[in-house]
């Protein structure tokens, strides 16, 4: 057979492969969520969003939302807000989540800030230390349903039991191009991380609206 035959039949196999890997990881991502577990656990953990001078974004806010809820039904003891800020910001996405919550009638020493992180796993690491400190283990994320395979990932090679509790309302679940845009999104990043170990490709860290 001649040689080109076999780069043809190569570039065919290749290219069938990266396919395949695509939808085995729009699927992963699709599924996990779908999946809501929040068992009883030290904390819960709400990923940070855009804010805007102390206003949680329409996706933050119904981040915040769903963990007030888990709180309220006794899931975790204390939440974790956590997010740092942009340049020229006066608030953290930590310390604005922090606030939200408070106004809300979360008690202010069962709320805790960590004002750092610009992206997933820099958040979660700082979490992690965090947690390590106070020797609590168990976590439950709550972050948006296309952002909680990834997530949990990074939290769970940082040492944490981690579960996800995803929301249900929000713009990040308004309408089908809405969901397939963050999955793609989310799929790229989460095979990104597998490879590199780095929060997401430089093109992609801005934060979510």
């Amino acid at each position: 057979m001649r040689w080109w035959r076999w780069a043809i039949r190569v570039v065919l196999a290749g290219g069938t492969a990266v396919v395949v890997i695509a939808a085995v990881t729009f699927l992963q991502v699709w599924w996990v969520g779908r999946e809501d577990h929040h068992p009883t656990s030290d904390a819960l953990v709400v990923l940070g969003a855009s804010q805007y001078d102390g206003r949680p974004s329409a996706v933050f806010a119904a981040r915040l939302d769903h963990a007030l809820a888990l709180f309220r039904q006794g899931v975790a003891p204390d939440v974790i807000t956590v997010g740092g800020k942009q340049p020229g910001d006066r608030y953290t996405e930590g310390e604005a989540g922090a606030s939200y919550l408070r106004r809300r009638g979360v008690p202010a020493d069962h709320v805790i800030v960590i004002p750092e992180g610009s992206d997933t796993l820099g958040s979660l690491t700082a979490v992690a230390g965090v947690m390590n400190s106070r020797h609590w283990r168990s976590t439950v994320l709550v972050t948006d349903p296309w952002h909680s395979l990834r997530s949990r990932t990074m939290a769970r090679d940082l040492g944490l039991r981690a579960s996800t509790s995803p929301v249900t309302t929000g713009p990040a679940v308004r309408g089908v191009d809405t969901k397939v845009h963050y999955i793609i999104r989310e799929s790229i990043g989460y095979r990104w991380y597998q490879l590199f170990h780095r929060a997401s490709p430089p093109e992609a860290t801005s934060r979510a609206v």
